[in-house]
């Protein structure tokens, strides 16, 4: 992409509809990029945080420290992942890997509570855009791009405002960071539908476990069809650590069509316990973690096929409503991150802001599409499938199972797909350094 340069003088509004990781990264991105006519709607009438752990990648480490905000992630409940361990659901340890600092990375892979995360970009956006940047209550009901390409943003207040609590804004750009159920890519393409699903269902939750019984390293291990992913993601406080579980299998039954992509329906840790007896790892029996749970949540595991584009005039889209993807890699948030700064990015070195979104597009969407399809081929997850099918009781010694060569290919060719190899992150974040910090300028309000 083009080296960074300030932006011109005309600063456009931009609106970021949606106020997760996605949408507060990429306010965050634009501001530190000279940017300071920036609105968020969000549709929840309070910023709560919800759901359980994470991975953040170094490449997205980066991209966050890059925008100052890596000490304050740190200071607060988030890990620095040291080892990734695969096993069979025998026990039996596939590989053992480094990860992070530790794989020669000059920035961490960090765990830590998805919770933890926001709070810490709705702090900074808070903080540096001011509190009139994020409009709560407000949900999106339509998109129109006009013959021009600028975006007509069709809203319903949830409070009222407004004829009939109806608005609209008419920003200069408009950034889709809402979810997979993304009306901003339902406006832009309205036959798409629901979220396909795979036929597989994903329990997750938290455990505060004292920290002698928690793993020290993030384990993922099963078989061809149940797989669970256990580690850690806060240091020992009172002599406890928090610990992030997920767990997937075939689901029982269909889901109703309108829990697709719904991260938040609790779940009875005692409905499916039974089907992790015996499950044990160096030490860590799951059914510990699970007994020790705090919250556990239940969805049908779900993605977005790949769009041809992303982009339509001067409205685009970032993170899960552009590529919602498996769970598989660590890669949802981390990739999320990435665009964000990809996209304040393009649109401070390109005056014309088509322009900007194409670039964008043109440099991001290759890379997320084929995270895609490798998510939906258990990306380096794999090696669990392939232990179990050429070993399915077990084994004494993997490389006579997998050979180490094997191994290594599929650790590689996984990185060489997303680009986060220790090599390429390490050259540094493509997308510049962010400008000077600018004073925060409200945009327009909406236009009832």
């Amino acid at each position: 992409m083009a080296p960074h340069r300030p932006p011109t003088p005309h600063t456009p509004h931009i609106v970021i509809a949606g106020g997760g990781i996605a949408g507060l990264t990429t306010a965050l991105a634009l501001h530190g990029a000279g940017f300071g006519r920036i609105t968020v709607v969000e549709a929840a009438r309070h910023h709560r945080p919800v759901g359980a752990g994470l991975n953040l990648m170094p490449g997205a480490v980066r991209e966050l420290d890059a925008l100052g905000l890596l000490p304050a992630l740190e200071s607060g409940a988030a890990l620095r992942t040291r080892e990734l361990r695969y096993y069979h659901r025998s026990g039996a340890l596939i590989s053992r890997e480094p990860r992070g600092l530790g794989a020669g990375y000059r920035w961490p892979q960090l765990s830590l509570h998805r919770a933890h995360l926001q709070r810490v970009l709705a702090d900074a956006v808070r903080e540096r855009l001011g509190p009139a940047a994020v409009l709560t209550g407000v949900r999106v009901t339509g998109v129109d791009v006009r013959p021009d390409g600028r975006p007509r943003l069709r809203l319903a207040h949830r409070d009222g405002v407004g004829r009939g609590g109806r608005a609209s804004l008419e920003p200069d750009v408009l950034v889709g960071a809402d979810g997979i159920r993304s009306a901003v890519r339902a406006a832009l393409d309205p036959g798409e539908g629901r979220p396909p699903w795979n036929g597989m269902v994903i329990l997750r939750g938290v455990s505060r476990m004292p920290a002698e019984a928690a793993a020290r390293f993030m384990l993922i291990a099963g078989d061809d069809r149940h797989k669970a992913v256990v580690y850690p993601m806060s240091r020992p406080t009172g002599g406890h650590v928090l610990v992030n579980w997920a767990l997937a299998r075939p689901a029982d039954d269909t889901p109703d069509a309108r829990t697709l992509g719904d991260w938040n329906r609790s779940a009875d840790v005692d409905d499916f316990l039974h089907l992790y007896e015996g499950w044990e790892f160096d030490g860590l029996r799951v059914t510990d973690v699970l007994r020790a749970a705090d919250t556990a949540h239940t969805y049908p595991m779900v993605d977005r096929d790949p769009l041809d584009r992303w982009s339509h005039g001067r409205t685009t889209l970032v993170g899960d409503a552009a590529h919602a993807m498996y769970p598989v890699g660590s890669n949802g948030a981390s990739q999320a991150v990435i665009e964000a700064r990809a996209l304040a990015h393009a649109l401070a070195v390109h005056d014309d802001p088509v322009e900007a979104l194409t670039a964008y597009e043109a440099h991001r969407r290759p890379v997320t599409t084929a995270l895609q399809e490798a998510g939906r081929r258990q990306g380096p997850e794999v090696v669990i499938d392939l232990a179990h099918r050429r070993a399915p009781h077990g084994f004494t010694d993997v490389h006579e199972v997998i050979p180490a060569e094997e191994l290594a290919a599929i650790a590689a060719r996984y990185a060489a797909t997303g680009a986060f190899d220790p090599a390429t992150v390490n050259r540094g974040s493509p997308y510049g350094a962010p400008c000077r910090p600018v004073r925060a300028v409200a945009g327009p309000a909406p236009v009832a």
